[in-house]
């Protein structure tokens, strides 16, 4: 299995800053033969190439797919909705609903494994950081390399949000982490005194041998407001791995008085040993 570029090869050859760079890698993503083309045309066209003449026709002859068009609409759902929890069921419905379509469940699920299989798109499985345990569904699916989603749906939506998330768990696998996305039950009182359950989210539980971190994807913590709501999960966690977050603001490195430690994604991208710290 071989990634994309990962960000730090990517500014081994890209000409501007950081900051300029990291924008370029969300759009265009990593993949060599597009960071070695010159001019937005070129990339975009590029990726679209790629995916019609090598993705998606390998895709089709391996596996023997027959309604083409179908596969097509569940990845134009898929790119529209990395870093959404989803399932194969949920997937049948959107068809129903937005297409009029009768795909069924299982036809869904064959065609994830395909994605999954031809390293496209990449799954991360909920964990209940609390009961020590996995849940089959649903599940977060995220591609591997941002360029071929952005293609897939004309550079037309692009939430930095979900791209720096996209990013991160990249990163994180290409350093040898598996990462799931963490679950936190916890049970509160509502004003009426009712006792209500709910879910909180980490959005990776990183593991690696003995070694694991929780990490919090925030694009920005502009008040501590913000920053409440992304510690919540994990001071509701009762064990002592490292707590982390990752920001797009300029910050340096900081733990806070919980001991958990603020990191900005540039740090991160370009230093493998910044969580560390």
């Amino acid at each position: 299995h071989m990634y994309p570029l990962s960000f730090a090869e990517f500014m081994s050859v890209y000409k501007g800053d950081k900051y300029m760079g990291l924008s370029e890698y969300m759009l265009y993503g990593g993949i060599p033969l597009v960071v070695l083309r010159d001019g937005a045309g070129d990339k975009a066209a590029a990726l679209q190439n790629l995916f019609s003449e090598i993705y998606l026709r390998d895709i089709c002859k391996h596996n023997r797919v027959k309604n083409i068009g179908e596969l097509e609409d569940l990845l134009n759902i898929l790119s529209s909705a990395i870093g959404s929890l989803t399932n194969p069921e949920k997937l049948k419905n959107t068809f129903r609903t937005a297409k009029k379509s009768r795909i069924t469940s299982n036809t869904i699920r064959k065609y994830l494994g395909y994605f999954e299989d031809s390293f496209l798109i990449e799954s991360a499985q909920r964990y209940d950081i609390k009961g020590k345990a996995y849940i089959e569904t649903p599940k977060k699916y995220y591609f591997s390399d941002l360029g071929l989603r952005n293609a897939r749906i004309n550079f037309r939506q692009f939430e930095q949000t979900h791209s720096m998330e996209n990013v991160i768990y990249n990163e994180l696998r290409m350093r040898g982490y598996s990462v799931d996305v963490g679950v936190v039950p916890i049970a509160e009182k509502d004003a009426e005194g009712k006792v209500i359950r709910k879910q909180l989210e980490v959005d990776f539980v990183c593991n690696m041998g003995s070694l694991r971190y929780y990490i919090q994807s925030a694009f920005s913590l502009p008040d501590e407001a913000k920053r409440t709501q992304e510690i919540r999960p994990f001071r509701k966690i009762d064990d002592s791995f490292k707590k982390i977050i990752i920001t797009k603001d300029i910050v340096s490195p900081y733990y806070d008085e919980y001991g958990i430690l603020t990191v900005n994604v540039y740090d991160f991208l370009l230093d493998a040993k910044c969580l560390e710290i």
